[in-house]
């Protein structure tokens, strides 16, 4: 078992904790900031993307989605995805790869 305390973290992309199949990292995005882009992609790696706090935009594959507090999106294997901070506030998200992807 690991417990990871991730309130407070304010750091831009930090990988938490991992195993041999999993890992964990939080993702903390300033108001208009983004993350990713055409060539963004995990080939090997699921992500699960949770928003912890604020507001954003996905674009998933070139499918946009909004994201918002409590948002749960799955970007699969190989998808291209951008992640952006829509909001006035920071977006804080917690992501899963399985298998780890950093």
């Amino acid at each position: 078992m690991k417990h990871i305390k991730t309130a407070g973290l304010v750091t831009f992309f930090r990988v938490v904790g991992s195993t041999r199949r999993s890992q964990a990292a939080t993702m903390v995005l300033r108001p208009g900031d983004s993350t990713g882009g055409e060539d963004n992609r995990h080939e090997k790696s699921d992500q699960w993307l949770y928003v912890v706090s604020g507001e954003g935009q996905a674009l998933v594959k070139g499918r946009k989605v909004s994201l918002h507090t409590g948002s749960l999106l799955l970007i699969e294997a190989g998808e291209m995805h951008e992640i952006k901070n829509s909001g006035a506030q920071p977006l804080v998200t917690i992501n899963v790869y399985a298998p780890p992807a950093y």
